[in-house]
């Protein structure tokens, strides 16, 4: 299970999907598997049996209206509709609401009272049985 606080995920938004696959394959000797999405098509990428990310095109950001490729993470956060609220009492700004992602959990971004950007989620792992 993943720990609220923490980062749970990150994923790379790019303009080249088949040139980042190619990079990490060969650097990092990452293996991807596809993941279907809603907002299109996106790979989850492997190394050796351990998740360690996913990858997608512009169309999968998870912040609306990215333009340049960029790596994006995600917290892990307990019950994240009562943290969003909690979060713009204190000065947050939702960037995207909370959505259910299939099969990965609930997701949400947000900039922090200091313009930083960044993805919280309640993800279906982190929830016990």
């Amino acid at each position: 299970m993943r720990s609220h606080g923490t980062f749970a995920w990150n994923e790379l938004a790019t303009s080249d999907v088949a040139t980042a696959k190619a990079f990490y394959a060969a650097t990092l000797g990452w293996t991807f598997q596809e993941f279907a999405l809603p907002h299109g098509p996106y790979w989850v990428a492997m190394s050796g049996e351990q998740l360690v990310g996913g990858l997608g095109g512009m169309d999968t950001a998870a912040v609306p209206g990215t333009t340049t490729s960029t790596w994006f993470a995600f917290l892990e956060v307990d019950e994240i509709d009562t943290r969003l609220t909690k979060a713009v009492a204190h000065g947050a700004t939702i960037v995207a609401p909370a959505e259910d992602v299939p099969n990965v959990g609930r997701c949400a971004v947000l900039r922090d009272p200091t313009g930083a950007i960044i993805g919280w989620m309640t993800s279906l792992a982190s929830k016990p049985e």
